[in-house]
């Protein structure tokens, strides 16, 4: 049996999100359903973490045990084959025994886009908060200060998450980037952290612009974090702007090519 790891990129519009659910179709069903088809084995497909429903991703990362000998590069052809178009697996990549995509990883990188002002781009609706006003990056970029380091980020877990121990995460990288494409306005959210609470991205994202419509001061954000409470912060923004776009793994989880063929 050897560990393989899966780089996977999907559009999240049609499915019930990450995981196998009885209410619609999943990620995962889809990417088992093929694996079966192209090695004949039933088996589980393990992702760094559930994205939810309409959630999308550039770089979700699965991890999957197999019996089948067929080579990473075939498999990479195939698996996109039997796969819907919305799925495609980017890497197939052999890793150490053993290798899981949730207890090894060490990092993640999510994104979010907005587009603001006062005129919808009707051809980014699928990918795009539109919020219908000006924002104030410059107070949103004051707020999200108070929001990196290693914080308790209760305030910004959905009702319904459990964190497995704490609620405590290091976010590592809180970035706000905007584009003007006239007459729309872009505005990108790019958030990295050790770990997430469900729903933690929307609801920073949520509460950002808040601030950024002026509805609180950026100084507002520390006491949000001091609560603890969900109910303080902001909205939690749509599932459709919000985008994995990468998994950080230590370098030695994946086993080298010259390795790989002796």
């Amino acid at each position: 049996m050897r560990h393989l790891k899966l780089t996977v990129a999907y559009e999240g519009r049609n499915f019930v999100g990450w995981q196998v659910q009885k209410n619609g179709i999943s990620v995962q069903q889809r990417l088992e359903e093929g694996w079966a088809e192209v090695t004949g084995e039933k088996i589980r497909i393990t992702a760094s973490g559930r994205t939810d429903s309409g959630v999308h991703a550039r770089g979700q990362v699965c991890s999957l045990a197999t019996n089948s000998r067929l080579p990473n590069r075939d498999l990479i052809r195939a698996l996109n084959a039997k796969t819907p178009e919305d799925v495609s697996v980017l890497k197939v990549e052999s890793a150490i025994d053993g290798f899981h995509a949730i207890n090894h990883c060490v990092k993640k990188t999510y994104s979010y886009q907005i587009q603001c002002g006062r005129i919808l781009d009707p051809l980014g609706q699928d990918h795009w908060w539109f919020v219908p006003h000006h924002l104030d990056i410059a107070a949103m970029k004051e707020a999200a200060a108070f929001l990196t380091g290693k914080l308790d980020f209760a305030s910004f877990q959905a009702s319904g998450g459990v964190a497995r121990q704490t609620t405590v995460r290091n976010v590592l990288e809180l970035r706000i980037e905007t584009a003007e494409r006239e007459p729309f306005t872009e505005v990108r959210i790019f958030l990295t952290a050790d770990g997430f609470l469900y729903n933690m991205v929307r609801n920073i994202v949520g509460t950002l612009v808040h601030v950024g419509r002026r509805s609180e001061r950026p100084e507002w954000v520390k006491w949000v974090l001091q609560q603890k409470d969900r109910t303080v912060a902001g909205q939690t923004a749509p599932a459709n702007g919000l985008f994995l776009d990468e998994v950080f793994y230590p370098p030695e989880t994946v086993v080298p090519e010259s390795i790989q063929h002796g």
